[in-house]
C-alpha cells in the first residue's frame, strides 16, 4: 500500500494539466481518468471500456481524506448561469435527501440515527422551520413516500438491517405514529475501510407496484460461494409495497448506494460503487440502468467480462453473462445518491438528465470525486458521458473540507444537494437572464 505524501502531491500539481477557461471542455479516453486537479464546471468526460488499464498497473493506494473546516472564501462552484448558496446548515452528517409531494424536504441524518424535516416556508432558498420527524433509527438512509403522487399515506425510511413505514399525510413535521416494520431481515452493516456497504436505498416502481432495496456487499471482493455472509448482499431486491414476496431483481452489484426511477421511461437506474485494491484507474465506478434479472460481474468479473485477477479462473459460464454499465466514470470516486430532474427552472437541456454525488476517493494516489456529476440522457438513454456540474469541494492542496452525499430536485426546480464533510444543504438554482 502506497500512501501520498503532501510533497508528492505538490509536485504532482505541479505538472497535471489543470483545466483552464480556453481549453476545451471535453476529456476522452485515458485523459478522462484524471483527478480532481482536472475537474471544473462543464468538463464532460467519456470513459468506455477501451481506456481500462491492466490490473495493478499502479499500485493500489491508501489515501484516505480528512476532512478539514471549510477555508475562509471556499465555495462549491456550478457552470456558468447557475448560482449556489446555503440552503441549510449545522446537520450532522446529513445523507439522502428527499422532496416530500407538498414541497418538504426531507433529509437523514445517518449518525444520529433520524430524519428531518426542512419547510421553506416563504420560497426564499431557505429553510424557516426545520424539525425531527423520527428518530431512534439505525443508520437511516433511503427515503420514499407512497403511494406515489400528490397524497402519500406513508414515509418509507430504509435502516440498515431494515425498512420500516411511517403514517404521513402532507405538511406532517413528526411521525404520527411509531414505524411500522416492513422488511425486517436486511442484511445489515458492512462498514469497510473507506466507509460503505451499511447503506440501504430504496425506491417504488413508477407504477406503484415494485419496491427496490439496495444491499451492498459486504466485503471488497470476497468470493460469495465461500463467504455465506454476502447471502442476499450485492443486490438490488425486489419485494411488493407490503414488504412481501422478496426476490433479487439484479445481482452482482457491489454496492449500489443510490437508487432512481427515470421519470419518463420507468427504467431503474443505480449508482454504483465498484471494488478496490487494482490500481488508481480499475475499475471504474459506474450509473446505469438495471435490467431485471441481469448479472453486474461482482466479485469475480467486472465492466464485462475483465475477469478479477484474485479471482482467476472461477466461473467461467458467467463471462459472457455479465452487463457493461451505461456510464463509466472515475475509479474510486465513490458514487453515492443520485436522482433525474424533473424541474422546470434549469436550461431545458437538462430536462430528465442524471444528477449523482460523488464523495470523493480513498483508494487513489491522487484524489478524485468530492464533487456533484451530470449524466447527460437522450430519449431516456444515457450517451455513456458525465459532466462536472459541481466542483470545489477540495483545495488546491488536496485538503478535503466537503463531501457531496445526496441530491434532489426542490419543488422550485433548484438541485438540492448534501454535503456531510460541511454539514450543508448546497442550493444550486438557474438564474434566468
Amino acid at each position: 500500500m502506497k500512501r501520498c505524501s503532501g510533497l508528492m502531491f505538490f509536485a504532482f500539481l505541479m505538472t497535471s494539466a489543470p483545466v483552464t477557461a480556453d481549453e476545451p471542455k471535453a476529456r476522452l479516453g485515458k485523459e478522462a481518468l484524471g483527478d480532481f486537479s482536472t475537474d471544473a464546471p462543464g468538463v464532460r468526460r467519456k470513459i468506455t471500456t477501451a481506456d481500462l488499464p491492466e490490473p495493478y498497473e499502479t499500485p493500489s493506494a491508501s489515501n484516505p481524506s480528512r476532512v478539514v473546516k471549510r477555508p475562509e472564501g471556499a465555495w462549491p462552484k456550478a457552470p456558468d448561469g447557475f448560482k449556489v448558496t446555503e440552503f441549510a446548515t449545522e446537520l450532522d452528517n446529513p445523507r439522502v435527501i428527499v422532496t416530500a409531494p407538498n414541497g418538504d424536504i426531507f433529509v437523514a441524518e445517518s449518525g444520529p440515527g433520524r430524519v428531518k424535516v426542512l419547510r421553506d416556508k416563504d420560497g426564499d432558498g431557505k429553510p424557516e422551520e426545520t424539525r425531527v420527524f423520527a428518530k431512534g433509527l439505525r443508520q437511516p438512509f433511503g427515503i420514499a413516500f407512497y403511494p406515489l403522487g400528490d397524497e402519500p399515506r406513508y414515509v418509507y425510511v430504509a435502516n440498515t438491517d431494515s425498512v420500516v413505514r411511517f403514517p404521513y399525510k402532507n405538511g406532517d413535521l413528526e411521525a404520527s405514529g411509531k414505524p411500522e416494520t416492513v422488511v425486517e431481515n436486511i442484511a445489515g452493516g458492512g462498514r469497510l475501510t473507506g466507509g460503505g456497504h451499511w447503506t440501504r436505498d430504496l425506491q417504488f416502481s413508477k407504477d406503484g407496484k415494485t419496491m427496490f432495496v439496495s444491499v451492498g456487499s459486504q466485503s471488497n471482493v470476497d468470493d460469495v460461494d465461500k463467504n455465506k455472509n454476502e447471502t442476499r448482499r450485492a443486490d438490488i431486491l425486489a419485494f411488493d409495497p407490503d414488504g412481501k414476496n422478496e426476490r433479487i431483481y439484479a445481482r452482482g452489484i457491489r454496492n449500489a448506494v443510490g437508487l432512481a426511477v427515470h421519470p419518463k421511461t420507468g427504467q431503474l437506474w443505480a449508482s454504483v460503487n465498484e471494488r478496490d485494491g487494482l490500481g488508481d484507474h480499475l475499475p471504474p465506478d459506474y450509473i446505469t440502468h438495471v435490467e431485471e434479472g441481469g448479472f453486474y460481474g461482482w466479485p469475480w468479473y467486472y465492466i464485462g467480462s475483465h475477469q478479477d485477477p484474485r479471482h482467476k479462473g472461477k466461473h467461467p459460464e458467467l463471462k459472457d453473462k455479465v452487463i457493461v454499465p451505461d456510464v463509466l466514470l472515475q475509479s474510486h470516486m465513490a458514487s453515492l445518491d443520485m436522482t433525474f430532474y424533473d424541474g422546470a427552472s434549469f436550461p431545458k437541456e437538462f430536462r430528465h438528465d442524471g444528477f449523482a454525488a460523488e464523495h470523493g476517493s480513498w483508494n487513489r494516489a491522487h484524489r478524485t470525486g468530492y464533487k456533484v456529476v451530470r449524466v447527460p440522457m437522450k430519449d431516456g438513454k444515457a450517451t455513456g458521458e458525465f459532466e462536472d456540474f459541481l466542483v470545489g469541494f477540495v483545495t488546491p492542496q488536496a485538503e478535503v473540507w466537503g463531501r457531496p452525499v445526496g441530491v434532489t430536485v426542490a419543488k422550485d426546480g433548484a438541485l438540492l444537494v448534501t454535503d456531510d464533510g460541511s454539514g450543508t444543504v448546497w442550493r444550486v438554482q438557474f438564474e434566468k437572464k
